[in-house]
């Protein structure tokens, strides 16, 4: 047994101002593997970082994603965009996940499909090297760089689903967020600009480049960014609708090439 009890390990968490404490504690115990390792992952989630950090893993799907220090952590509300890209596409051939962060999307949506042609990009080379063990078991590749600049020219005109979980929080709100985001996240994941549209407009301008007719572009945004948010696909020539989840306080912003 730890030597950190069960309910000692829940005192430390709600002290630490936890909400979950006690879920949190059931995690890290059956994590852990020697009463050491207990007292290492209370003290690390104690000082602030993200619990998903502190494990090692998220769960995203049905599926345990390993996410490391410096990488954004996959959120529970994105699994509403993966379900929209599944209804969208089930048969589709060809994934990008874009601003993969861990690489969350493109593995959920490769689990989910009958072994795609699965690409990945990031900006941030940990957040590279963290995708590419996610995304592994599907045969998946993951490119370093900016946006499309990441992917091999060999896809244009050929992505049947495209997934952009891009940065939408405005630049001067990012101090607002909680401290496990803005101090542990990279500002790249998070920081989306004066009014948090940046890299949507840049995303929404290309795509009808990379995606295959009737392919589609699936993108977070908040509910306040929607009208700007449709007036940058429409601009870019895609045909547009908004899927909001009520559940999940997620609203997913979906863009169609015509075929």
């Amino acid at each position: 047994m730890p030597s950190m009890s069960r309910s000692r390990v829940v005192s430390a968490l709600r002290s630490a101002g936890c909400v979950f404490a006690e879920d949190e504690a059931e995690l890290i115990l059956t994590t852990a593997r020697t009463p050491d390792e207990v007292a290492a992952l209370v003290d690390r989630r104690v000082a602030g970082l993200p619990l998903e950090q502190v494990l090692g893993w998220a769960e995203f799907h049905g599926l345990r994603i390993a996410v490391e220090p410096g990488v954004f952590v996959p959120r529970r509300r994105t699994e509403f965009l993966v379900q929209q890209a599944l209804a969208l596409g089930p048969d589709a051939r060809v994934v990008v996940d874009l601003c993969c962060g861990s690489g969350a999307v493109g593995a959920a949506l490769a689990a989910a499909l009958d072994g795609p042609e699965l690409h990945a990009a990031d900006i941030e080379p940990a957040a590279v090297r963290c995708a590419r063990g996610n995304v592994a078991a599907y045969g998946g590749r993951v490119h370093e760089g900016d946006l499309f600049a990441a992917l091999p020219d060999e896809l244009r005109g050929r992505i049947d689903l495209l997934a952009a979980n891009v940065p939408y929080v405005p630049t001067h709100e990012v101090p607002l967020l909680p401290s496990e985001a803005r101090d542990h996240e990279p500002l790249a994941a998070l920081d989306g600009g004066s009014d948090g549209l940046d890299v949507l407009r840049r995303v929404a301008a290309e795509a009808t480049r990379w995606l295959a007719p009737g392919g589609s572009v699936l993108v977070e945004t908040s509910e306040n960014q929607v009208p700007g948010a449709v007036e940058a696909f429409t601009g870019g020539g895609l045909r547009t609708r908004l899927a909001v989840s009520d559940e999940w306080y997620a609203n997913v912003l979906i863009g169609t090439r015509a075929a």
